[in-house]
């Protein structure tokens, strides 16, 4: 009756990882219950999770590395995975919600989210990609394109570019506050996207900043933004609740990789106790004032009934 934050299976978002194949389920050695989906047993999984309540999914593909190159080509051909899951989904599941990675670093031989020449990420050259990106998810059917690049100006380019071609109604989830984090370490095991040359420093934030976050959020918004994404979550409670403070924009927050794995091997120890620690995590992002959490604990926490 007192309790001031509440969860509940609308503030989840389940990510997914894709990989080419038939009745693939390959676990990832760093994320313990966490696996690689061909498109047959993804299906399969949004089934189960949609009986569980949960009905938000975000999709990430891990893309063979003969197909990447310095453009990321294979993001908008015609019959790539990527395109052919998503149409999967929505084909079986209308009423799922569909989220997708806008960003380069899948496709790319450089690893990196934007065009790489001499050694500098090409911001306006790569926004034009990730237009192109972003049109080809929604001719699938996607329902929210999530920029997780952060180029400069890519949310009033990428809202432009939807609109021109009638996609008004598909909405923007901006990863506005991402930092230069050591917990994507997983995420980057599991789609094998980990840069090839130097680091994401100079278009990530810097982890010691927070004014900076609500210049992007002001930016974002002003670009046509639907959602305000604070990445990482935990260590960075104070951004998230800053920019609830401040926007009137729904607040995204994603429970990173990092994040996951050190409760599962904690748990895995016998270190701590994995259903209280889990929910302590949500509930204090939900707290700081997340409307939607991005957390790979999404299924396990609505299979155990910890809400």
């Amino acid at each position: 009756m007192v309790q001031e934050t509440q969860i509940r299976a609308s503030n989840l978002i389940f990510p997914l990882f894709i990989v080419e194949g038939d009745n693939v389920r390959s676990e990832v050695g760093s994320m313990p219950g966490i696996y690689r989906y061909s498109i047959d047993n993804l299906l399969r999984e949004v089934e189960s999770c949609m009986e569980l309540g949960l009905r938000a999914f975000d999709l990430f593909p891990n893309i063979d590395e003969t197909l990447k190159d310095k453009y990321a080509t294979a993001s908008t051909k015609e019959g790539g995975l990527y395109l052919r899951a998503i149409a999967a989904v929505k084909a079986r599941f209308p009423e799922a919600c569909v989220i997708t990675d806008v960003a380069m670093d899948p496709y790319s031989s450089d690893g990196h989210d934007g065009i790489v020449e001499n050694g500098e990420i090409l911001n306006d050259e790569t926004l034009v990609i990730l237009g192109r990106m972003a049109v080809a998810h929604a001719q699938a059917g996607a329902d929210i394109v999530a920029p997780s690049d952060m180029m400069d100006g890519r949310i009033g380019y990428i809202r432009n570019v939807l609109d021109e071609n009638g996609f008004t109604n598909v909405s923007l989830m901006s990863y506005t506050a991402k930092y230069a984090s050591a917990f994507y370490g997983p995420f980057r095991d599991a789609l094998n996207s980990a840069p090839k040359h130097g680091d994401k420093k100079t278009y990530q934030m810097n982890p010691a900043n927070q004014r900076e976050a609500l210049i992007e959020a002001e930016l974002d918004s002003r670009e046509g933004a639907d959602f305000l994404m604070v990445k990482p979550a935990l260590a960075y409670l104070d951004i998230i609740k800053s920019l609830n403070d401040d926007f009137d924009l729904p607040i995204a927050a994603y429970n990173v990789s990092g994040e996951y794995a050190m409760i599962k091997a904690s748990a895995q120890n016998g270190w701590i106790d994995e259903q209280r620690a889990t929910m302590e995590v949500l509930t204090g992002i939900r707290r700081a004032g997340a409307t939607a959490i991005l957390t790979y604990h999404a299924k396990e926490v609505l299979a155990n009934k910890w809400l």
